[in-house]
């Protein structure tokens, strides 16, 4: 019978021809009466004469005699509704006793078999069955509904159709009442015809809205009277009115909730203004009682549980697509501005955000990146709008969640879990969180920067573990950290730099007894730390730990750019400097602690032992931030240089104060002196608020004109005052003199250096570690000794000779095992004579050769460096002295001063770069131990063939494409160097051997089997850790160095060296090995890609024929 009911609908809602409309109704609204008479005639003859339709016949009548709302009426578009409405409930009760009826076949006993898939219940109806429903509800909807709703309530038809002012002037409204009856009884058809599963998908997928604004209207407005005492006449009922308001609850609960949040946003009805830029007509304005009903129905949608999650996926899904309402920020900010709101229903404030702000929290944890970007940027600006409105709520209820996992690694109680190990996914999701929250949303506000500061701690250890390791979380910590710093103000941020570096007292970092371990999902997890029985080994994690971190705050502070802070930071810590220097200098005057009780002593003990740790940690930040941080970037304003110098000049008056002159007060009152003179004659071009800005240098340059003891600098100090306060109108030559660079003085004699040479009249330039090279006052002299050397020539004594060469590096003072020294270049009689001489005066390099073997160390350095820059210009007598100049260096390798050795090393890979086969065939000689000195037979040292093999590393790089022509002595002399009893010196062997093969490409191919046998025997059976990783180390560089060519060179032997690598990273103890074995694997995989995927290329070949 389904197909009889169907039928009917099909006949009731066809479209006639334009034959069938009279001129009298050409009118669209006369067509359209014209087409609904014609229809339910046309039904109510085929209901007479169908043979097959008795039972929907039979059927239908008892619908009507059982439905009250049924009536006789002459009005064409009512009659034509109550037989939609009768059909459809018709079909609906026929549906559900064949629904009732139905019981499924028992199961095949094969189910995966076609025959097997369970029957379609019979309420299921096909596409063209739903299509005649479907217009048959519209029909239902459009002239027994929409016409009925009071104004404003609803999306009027005229707003859906193009005609729908013609549909709204054919439907004879007549009384409220009557209104009110015939809205009520649609919306009870409609109802329950929805009870049945497949009916209720036609109906609420189309026409949900008009069922709630029908609800809405029938349950809650305003009462009216009932009317007259005809049935009629009567209104709406208080007991009809609770059943239509209990229907909108139940409705509003059982439909998907972002549909039904959609849905009372457009009954709500849009504003009285439509606003500025919108394109379409705007909504119209709905009643009071419609709006406030919408609202508290809104509100309670939200409270649910997953409530946010459906309020913002019903704003922003449904649009152009999800890409357009992630960057829609309008529609993001105006939830973010509904969830923040409290709305009035609520109990209060307290509560509404107990049960909102979890929600919000989870909108930032969805995996969908689409949907993650849309719910992201509305969870970020819910918080911060929460932050700025409710900042108590908010830490309550929102940033303590969020910084919880951060405040319990740092010992802290959240809630009522206790300190203890947290778990990788806490630690990451709160990572994530935070940086979501602060770096993307970019809206600082003081509830959230100070929830940020007082984890920042815990969140700058997390920063330095992962540092040091592979972690994922490096970045967005330190982003976190760098927004952080930027953000909060100059006292905050100075403040919590003090603490991460270890200065100030306030408490921070991991709880006691906890540290950070690596997750194995490339986290960090907190866990408890093993104690540490061996004080020794407590004290260097300890010293070790602290450097680590100031070493990572200073990369931090190196990558804010454009930024006042690192320059602020560092004029702070030299300003307390100086205070601890005061301090110091009190300390020493001592104490008398011989009438002090044992406690009080303890307590003085303690407080100087806390006293002379801040003072160790201050230094220590001073010297890792002036050695990794530019200059550029600590004095980023000329008012920060006029800091610096105030700095220096303060710690120069406390030393007068206190009568300790030493070296390292003299420099510093050089460099700030110097300082000074080189802003006020040197080439800057000062304003008046710099000049301004340098009034602050008066006092100290006062009180140094009249307590330092040298007059020559009192009356520096004196010109230098009366520059700055006159504002440069007055610079005396004094002032000039102290500006210029030490290098343009070619006859001013150099202090801290002793004539040392053989020579009395030559001395070197060599930097001292009382020299600060960084500034033109530091590079020659202190100013009272250049004085005094100055006016030593003017009364016409005979002045020092010009240097042969001159030390121009920073790093002279300083040879630390493993450093390259510094470049030394010869000077010319003039400051500008840069360029070395082509050639030496014979005396000047027999002298040179001299000085090579001379006792003093920076002496012989210079002369050794001297050598090597010849050697590189080319210089004739060098080149002809080739064999003295071999041997100077070869002896210079057993010199035990890093300065000295590394200069030889240098200059061994020139002379080979020049000379390589007489000069590389010695040096292999010397590297596989041969004799010194050949009339004693004493065998070269340890050291000294580690060294030499240095020389041949660095030969062979700078042999370049003559490598190959070159390299098979070098490949013999180092695998007979693997086969040495020293460890040291197969270690060294191999790491020259990897250098040198990934430079060889096609000419390794003949010792390819070789290279792969003593490899692969040195890995499975060496027993020393270092060995076995050179050897890995070897295939790494070997991988590297061929890349695209290593199957065509390694292919007999490439099988081999996989084995081996997978054998080290499956059964070797040692770490680094299978590290570097994974590396290996890396290359190995990277080079397999390109060989088995080669990359496309569109090219065209082009063939000339003949």
């Amino acid at each position: 019978m389904t197909p009889a009911f169907v039928e009917a609908l099909s006949i009731l809602t066809k479209p006639i021809g334009e034959a069938h409309v009279s001129t009298a109704q050409s009118t669209q609204q006369g067509a359209l009466l014209c087409a609904l008479q014609a229809n339910l005639e046309l039904l109510e003859e085929r209901l007479r004469v169908e043979p097959g339709w008795e039972e929907l016949c039979v059927l239908r009548e008892q619908v009507r005699q059982g439905a009250e709302w049924h009536r006789q009426t002459e009005e064409i578009t009512w009659r034509f509704t109550q037989e939609c409405l009768l059909l459809l409930l018709s079909l609906a009760r026929h549906l559900t006793g064949l629904l009732e009826s139905f019981r499924p076949a028992p199961a095949q006993p094969n189910p995966r078999t076609p025959e097997a898939a369970p029957p379609l219940p019979p309420d299921v109806l096909s596409v063209s069955q739903q299509k005649a429903v479907g217009a048959a509800l519209q029909f239902a909807v459009t002239l027994g509904l929409c016409p009925y709703l009071a104004p404003g309530v609803g999306v009027p038809l005229g707003r859906r159709l193009a005609f729908g002012a013609a549909v709204e002037g054919a439907v004879r409204r007549g009384a409220a009442t009557a209104c009110d009856r015939r809205l009520l009884a649609t919306t009870s058809v409609l109802l329950e015809i929805s009870q049945l599963p497949s009916l209720a998908t036609l109906v609420f997928t189309r026409h949900l809205g008009d069922v709630m604004a029908g609800l809405c209207q029938l349950g809650h407005r305003p009462h009216r009277p009932e009317g007259g005492s005809s049935e009629s006449e009567k209104g709406i009922s208080m007991e009809e009115r609770l059943k239509c308001r209990k229907a909108l609850q139940d409705l509003l609960g059982k439909v998907y909730q972002p549909i039904v949040i959609k849905e009372l946003l457009i009954l709500q009805g849009g504003p009285k203004q439509a606003p500025p830029g919108s394109g379409g007509q705007p909504l119209a304005q709905a009643p009071p009682w419609l709006r406030r009903l919408c609202g508290q129905l809104l509100s309670d949608r939200l409270m649910q549980p997953s409530g946010v999650q459906s309020v913002v996926r019903a704003v922003l899904e449904g649009g152009a697509g999800p890409e357009v309402a992630a960057t829609d920020w309008r529609k993001c900010d105006a939830v973010a501005r509904i969830l923040a709101a409290c709305p009035q229903q609520s109990l209060s404030a307290e509560d509404y955000y107990s049960q909102v702000c979890p929600q919000v929290l989870e909108l930032l944890h969805f995996k969908d990146k689409l949907t993650a970007l849309q719910f992201q940027r509305v969870a970020t600006r819910a918080v911060l709008t929460m932050a700025q409105e409710r900042p108590e709520l908010a830490q309550r209820y929102l940033l303590a969640p969020l910084f919880g996992p951060l405040a319990r690694c740092g010992g802290a109680t959240v809630g009522d879990e206790v300190p203890g190990p947290v778990g990788e996914w806490e630690i990451t999701r709160s990572v994530e969180d935070v940086y979501k929250v602060c770096v993307v949303g970019n809206s600082p506000c003081p509830a959230l920067l100070k929830a940020l500061g007082d984890t920042l701690p815990v969140l700058f250890s997390l920063y330095c573990f992962a540092k040091q390791s592979v972690c994922h979380l490096r970045a967005p910590c330190q982003e976190i950290l760098l927004w952080y710093l930027s953000n909060t103000t100059p006292q905050e941020a100075l403040s919590s730099l003090r603490q991460l570096c270890g200065i100030s007292r306030r408490a921070g970092g991991v709880a006691p007894g906890f540290q950070f371990s690596p997750g194995s999902e490339g986290g960090a997890t907190l866990t408890q730390k093993e104690p540490v029985s061996d004080e020794d080994e407590a004290l260097y994690e300890k010293v070790s730990g602290e450097q680590w971190s100031v070493e990572c705050l200073v990369q931090l502070l190196a990558e804010i750019k454009d930024s006042d802070l690192p320059g602020d930071f560092f004029l702070e810590l030299l300003k307390e400097l100086t205070g601890v220097a005061a301090e110091q200098e009190d300390e020493e005057e001592g104490m008398d602690t011989a009438a002090m009780t044992l406690l009080e002593l303890e307590q003085h003990l303690l407080r100087r032992g806390e006293g002379r740790g801040r003072r160790l940690a201050l230094l220590q930040v001073l010297a890792v931030m002036c050695e990794g941080l530019s200059h550029t970037l600590l004095l980023h304003k000329p008012s920060q240089v006029v800091q610096f110098i105030v700095a220096m000049l303060e710690r120069a008056c406390v030393g007068l104060d206190h009568g300790s002159e030493g070296p390292v007060e003299t420099q510093t009152l050089s460099m700030g002196m110097g300082l000074v003179a080189t802003m006020l004659a040197g080439n800057m071009q000062l304003s008046a608020q710099d000049y301004a800005s340098m009034s602050v240098l008066l006092p100290s340059l006062d009180r140094i004109s009249q307590q330092h003891p040298d007059p020559v600098i009192q009356e520096l100090a004196m010109d230098l005052r009366a520059a700055v306060a006159t504002h440069g109108a007055f610079c005396p030559d004094s002032v000039t003199r102290a500006a210029q660079p030490s290098g343009s003085q070619t006859d001013t004699a150099t202090p801290h250096t002793a004539p040392r040479t053989p020579a009395p009249q030559k001395t070197h330039t060599v930097a001292t570690p009382q020299t600060t090279p960084n500034t033109p006052a530091s590079q020659a002299t202190s100013l009272s000794e250049c004085r005094k050397a100055t006016a030593s020539a003017g009364r016409g004594d005979r002045p020092t000779r010009t240097p042969m060469v001159e030390e121009i590096s920073p790093g002279a003072a300083r040879s630390p095992a493993g450093a390259e020294p510094p470049v030394t270049v010869p000077v010319g009689g003039g400051s500008g004579a840069r360029e070395p001489p082509t050639a030496f005066p014979s005396k000047a390099f027999s002298e040179c050769l001299l000085e090579a073997c001379h006792p003093d160390v920076p002496t012989r350095a210079v002369a050794l460096r001297t050598l090597t820059r010849a050697l590189q210009e080319r210089n004739t007598e060098a080149l002809q002295a080739q064999e003295r100049v071999l041997t100077l260096f070869l002896e210079n390798l057993e010199h035990e001063d890093t300065f000295v050795y590394l200069s030889a090393i240098q200059g061994l890979a020139v002379l080979a770069d020049s000379f390589p086969e007489r000069v590389l065939q010695r040096l292999l000689q010397e590297f596989r131990g041969g004799a010194a000195d050949p009339s004693t037979h004493r065998a070269r040292p340890l050291e000294t063939r580690l060294k030499v093999g240095e020389a041949l590393m660095r030969a062979s790089r700078a042999l370049g494409d003559l490598a190959p022509h070159h390299g098979r002595p070098l490949i013999g002399a180092f695998l007979q160097g693997v086969r040495d009893e020293d460890s040291t010196i197969r270690a060294s062997s191999l790491s020259n051997l990897g250098e040198l093969c990934q430079r060889l490409n096609f000419s390794l191919g003949p010792l390819a089997q070789e290279l792969s046998s003593c490899l692969t025997a040195l890995i499975k059976t060496e027993k020393e850790p270092e060995v076995r990783r050179a050897a890995v180390h070897v295939i790494v560089l070997l991988l590297r160095g061929l890349s695209e060519k290593t199957t065509q060179v390694l292919g007999d032997v490439l099988l081999d060296l996989y084995r081996a690598l997978k054998w080290v990273v499956r059964s070797d103890s040692d770490d680094v090995a299978v590290v570097h074995a994974q590396l290996a694997l890396a290359e190995l995989d990277d080079v397999m890609k390109k060989f088995l995927f080669p990359e496309q290329k569109l090219e065209k070949k082009i063939v000339v024929l003949p």
